[in-house]
């Protein structure tokens, strides 16, 4: 099978590369997923999963990408609840190879069904960030019906789902970002939007909860505006100021198949749109990876065609 590798640790984006791997093996309660579509996040190279295992041993050349959308292809031994030829989507493990090839293996407990009318690049957008968004700001942030969030990067993958998920939950979103991103966290829902180059961010009123993607000193000044008893939720880096009166959170997203169903149901009510960039093909992927490049919307990697998956079926 064909898949994107990575070799150098030091070499970044430039050391990706197209290459013909096996194709992978189902251990005990794994799937074998062929990819139709997959997501993967730029820092990544830098993450220690992505160079050893579970045990810490060297396991490159590593397959990157950690969001999928696809067609299981075979159920490894004890595999239940999932069946041959069923649409799926979801995460890939941390420390194994990931999507950015044909074929991967799943464990099944981190894949969801994936409902026929939702198109595959769609799916591949929703795994990490849908469940890092409600995760941040339901389970480890708290947020609740008629209190106030402030979404740092309210503009991107993460933050983009969590301004959704948080004004259909009735809270007020206090969005902020570059100016260029102004237009989109509105049109999403946010009832502010404040340009971190630009506005007096630090001075808006005290929030119950702080949902931060940047870190540094965006994440450092934040902890003045979590009002007594609240929480500032972080995916950056573990926060160096605390709030005076409330709690900090640095957490990394994890697997969960309920909520991701719940997450493909709010896409086909409607209630949630993730915002997708560029559509590259597996080839393209190094390119797509590279500093610089484009980040407007999720970028995906269409790994199977609509028209070969038609094909496939017949």
């Amino acid at each position: 099978m064909q898949a994107i590798t990575v070799r150098d640790r030091d070499a970044g984006a430039g050391g990706l590369a197209l290459a013909e791997l096996p194709y992978p093996h189902a251990a005990e309660n794994d799937v074998i997923v062929r990819v139709h579509a997959a997501g993967f996040t730029r820092g990544e190279l830098a993450w220690p999963g992505t160079w050893t295992d579970r045990a810490g041993r060297d396991r490159t050349p590593s397959v990157p990408g950690h969001e999928l959308s696809g067609v299981v292809a075979e159920l490894g031994y004890g595999t239940t609840g999932l069946t041959v030829g069923q649409r799926v989507f979801g995460m890939a493990d941390w420390t194994r190879d990931g999507s950015l090839a044909e074929y991967t293996a799943v464990e099944a407990r981190n894949l969801a069904p994936l409902p026929a009318d939702i198109d595959h690049t769609v799916a591949a957008a929703l795994p990490i960030s849908g469940l890092t968004a409600w995760q941040g700001l339901f389970d480890h942030g708290g947020l609740r019906t008629g209190q106030t969030v402030l979404i740092h990067g309210a503009a991107g993958s993460v933050g983009s789902i969590a301004i959704q998920l948080a004004r259909d939950v009735g809270a007020r979103v206090v969005a902020t970002g570059r100016s260029a991103d102004r237009d989109t966290a509105l049109r999403l829902g946010a009832d502010v939007f404040l340009d971190l180059q630009t506005d007096q961010w630090e001075e808006t009123a005290e929030v119950d909860v702080v949902f931060d993607v940047i870190g540094g000193e965006i994440l450092d000044r934040s902890a003045a505006l979590v009002r007594a008893g609240g929480t500032l939720v972080t995916i950056a880096e573990p926060p160096r100021a605390k709030p005076e009166d409330g709690q900090v959170v640095f957490f990394v997203v994890e697997p969960d198949r309920v909520r991701l169903a719940d997450i493909v149901r709010r896409v086909r009510e409607g209630r949630l749109k993730p915002i997708l960039g560029e559509v590259c093909s597996l080839a393209e992927t190094p390119a797509a990876f590279a500093p610089g490049r484009s980040r407007h919307g999720k970028t995906i990697i269409r790994i199977v065609s609509d028209s070969t998956a038609e094909a496939g079926q017949r």
